[in-house]
């Protein structure tokens, strides 16, 4: 580990100031993510500004029934609060499986969304990467892919995206709050997370200092019945080779409302929009579940070693469309 200088802050302009006016400085909040990054040498800044103090954390209920959660709220906060569990269980299970409990207790939200990939060769420096070493090319194509992306890759990158929560949250069209030297902004969650293209090392439309000060769930009521499925290697703190979080509202036998976010097998949190458009006005029936499946990941581009995601992914969407379609009378 490279040495470096360290200030704790309790105030936001003050993190604000600090990091934006230093280049070779980062936030730093529950550090879950941040100090193993230090450790292997990818992330190197001069000094660590620690965001802990900041009045960030509170979990809001707001008046039309959505939530304001605060950047620094604690991952185990998030889940257990009963608002979330009653309003937005999709977030609550997605937070649990995301991680261990003790990473949980310390890992904020906004970490959460701001980890970096768990591709092998991003975290090896001795490797070519265009994430961390732009322009040096992408080791995993070619290289040991079996968990990376099917979804949204490109020639410079094809590592997956590691956030259970992103996900969720993309499915619910949250938004992502910032403030930062010019001010305060906000950030729709799908937009939050480009595509690499050609520029996989731009992983957030973020500048320099700007800080996650909350991130908005908006009320809806289908989101009650929601659901996070995730598949993994091992039940114990695995990355998803697939994951579907589901929000769904039948009347009558009928998709009404259809929307899906998959994980693990994309370069971001994947909003399954061809599957919610196939869905919608559908019979809620297993077949049409699976039609939808297989349309949305008619798209997908397999690297050497893990086609296998296509029909997991697949598997997955249909078996959480059917798990919120069968509380709602419908015919999984």
């Amino acid at each position: 580990m490279r040495p470096f200088a360290y200030k704790r802050v309790s105030d936001i302009a003050s993190a604000i100031a600090e990091v934006s006016g230093d280049p070779g400085s980062e936030f730093l909040a529950g550090g879950t993510t941040e100090v193993d990054m230090l450790r292997l040498r990818v992330a190197r800044p001069r000094r660590v500004v620690d965001i802990n103090d900041l009045p960030i954390a509170a979990i809001e209920e707001l008046g039309d029934g959505g939530l304001r959660i605060g950047g620094l709220a604690r991952m185990s906060d998030v889940a257990a609060h009963p608002a979330v569990r009653e309003r937005f269980p999709v977030v609550a299970q997605a937070l649990e499986k995301g991680a261990s409990a003790q990473l949980r207790n310390m890992a904020t939200m906004s970490g959460n969304l701001m980890q970096r990939v768990r591709c092998s060769y991003f975290r090896d420096v001795h490797q070519p990467c265009n994430r961390r070493d732009p322009g040096t090319g992408c080791s995993a194509i070619g290289g040991f892919n079996r968990t990376h992306a099917v979804l949204g890759t490109s020639d410079h990158c094809v590592a997956t995206h590691p956030s259970d929560v992103a996900v969720a949250l993309t499915a619910l069209d949250a938004v992502v709050h910032l403030q930062g030297p010019d001010g305060a902004r906000t950030v729709g969650v799908d937009d939050f997370f480009p595509l690499p293209a050609d520029t996989p090392e731009h992983e957030h439309p973020i500048s320099h200092g700007e800080l996650i000060t909350a991130v908005e769930v908006p009320a809806d009521t289908a989101a009650r019945t929601s659901h996070y499925l995730k598949v993994c290697d091992r039940e114990s703190y695995g990355f998803a080779l697939a994951a579907a979080a589901v929000i769904l509202r039948v009347e009558g036998g009928i998709v009404t409302e259809a929307r899906i976010g998959l994980g693990g097998v994309a370069t971001k949190p994947w909003r399954a929009r061809r599957a919610e458009a196939h869905l919608t006005g559908a019979p809620a029936r297993s077949e049409v579940f699976e039609d939808a499946a297989s349309e949305e990941m008619a798209q997908a581009v397999p690297q050497s070693m893990n086609a296998f995601k296509i029909t997991l992914a697949q598997r997955a969407m249909v078996r959480a469309l059917s798990t919120v379609a069968a509380g709602q009378g419908g015919i999984a």
